[in-house]
């Protein structure tokens, strides 16, 4: 499956042998229980690497 986040791209895939999800995006990984808790990951540490660099 492949979300967007701004124009970055988000690919979320079951994980193998193990339970849950993992979203994959601008050399990020996360990982939830559904893809939904998978993204909304992504999007919080998306957002931390952005204010480590504003700063």
């Amino acid at each position: 499956m492949l979300d967007k986040i701004g124009h970055l791209k988000v690919e979320i895939f079951k994980i193998r042998n193990r339970e849950g999800f993992a979203a994959v995006c601008f050399e990020h990984l996360t990982e939830g229980k559904t893809p939904q808790e998978a993204y909304a990951r992504m999007v919080k540490a998306l957002r931390r690497s952005s204010n480590k660099e504003n700063a």
